[in-house]
Protein backbone atom coordinates (compact mmCIF):
# COMPACT_ATOMS: atom_id res chain seq x y z
CA UNK A 1 0.00 0.00 0.00
CA UNK A 2 2.58 2.44 -1.17
CA UNK A 3 4.70 2.14 1.95
CA UNK A 4 1.64 4.10 4.34
CA UNK A 5 0.58 1.55 6.79
CA UNK A 6 -3.09 1.47 7.31
CA UNK A 7 -3.00 2.96 11.15
CA UNK A 8 -2.01 6.34 9.67
CA UNK A 9 -4.06 5.80 6.83
CA UNK A 10 -7.54 8.08 6.35
CA UNK A 11 -10.21 7.15 5.60
CA UNK A 12 -10.09 8.66 1.84
CA UNK A 13 -6.83 6.91 1.51
CA UNK A 14 -7.84 3.17 2.78
CA UNK A 15 -10.77 3.61 0.23
CA UNK A 16 -8.16 4.19 -2.80
CA UNK A 17 -5.70 1.33 -1.51
CA UNK A 18 -9.47 -0.69 -1.05
CA UNK A 19 -10.10 0.14 -4.59
CA UNK A 20 -6.72 -0.91 -6.19
CA UNK A 21 -6.66 -4.19 -4.00
CA UNK A 22 -9.32 -4.94 -5.44
CA UNK A 23 -8.60 -4.31 -9.31
CA UNK A 24 -5.20 -5.75 -8.29
CA UNK A 25 -6.66 -9.19 -6.86
CA UNK A 26 -9.26 -9.27 -10.09
CA UNK A 27 -5.96 -9.36 -12.53
CA UNK A 28 -3.81 -12.00 -10.99
CA UNK A 29 -4.11 -15.87 -11.35
CA UNK A 30 -1.68 -16.61 -8.60
CA UNK A 31 -3.91 -18.34 -6.06
CA UNK A 32 -1.88 -17.47 -2.76
CA UNK A 33 -0.95 -13.77 -4.32
CA UNK A 34 -5.14 -13.94 -4.40
CA UNK A 35 -5.32 -14.78 -0.94
CA UNK A 36 -2.78 -12.46 0.58
CA UNK A 37 -4.44 -9.42 -1.26
CA UNK A 38 -7.99 -11.14 -0.29
CA UNK A 39 -6.47 -10.41 3.31
CA UNK A 40 -5.22 -6.96 3.19
CA UNK A 41 -8.75 -5.96 1.51
CA UNK A 42 -10.50 -7.81 4.64
CA UNK A 43 -8.22 -5.88 6.79
CA UNK A 44 -8.63 -2.49 5.35
CA UNK A 45 -12.80 -3.38 5.05
CA UNK A 46 -12.61 -4.17 8.84
CA UNK A 47 -10.81 -0.99 9.90
CA UNK A 48 -13.42 1.16 7.50
CA UNK A 49 -16.17 -0.53 9.22
CA UNK A 50 -14.85 -0.51 12.80
CA UNK A 51 -15.29 -4.41 12.89
CA UNK A 52 -12.83 -5.96 15.68
CA UNK A 53 -12.73 -9.99 16.42
CA UNK A 54 -15.48 -11.20 19.44
CA UNK A 55 -14.10 -10.35 22.59
CA UNK A 56 -10.92 -9.12 21.65
CA UNK A 57 -9.31 -5.51 22.36
CA UNK A 58 -6.80 -5.93 19.53
CA UNK A 59 -7.16 -5.66 15.72
CA UNK A 60 -7.54 -9.26 13.66
CA UNK A 61 -4.81 -11.26 14.94
CA UNK A 62 -5.43 -14.59 14.38
CA UNK A 63 -8.99 -14.38 12.77
CA UNK A 64 -8.47 -16.97 10.22
CA UNK A 65 -8.97 -14.85 7.39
Amino acid sequence: MNGVTMKTMNKEEMLVALEELKNKKSKTSDFMEQMSIADQIHNIEMKLNGVKPTDSSIDCIGCGS
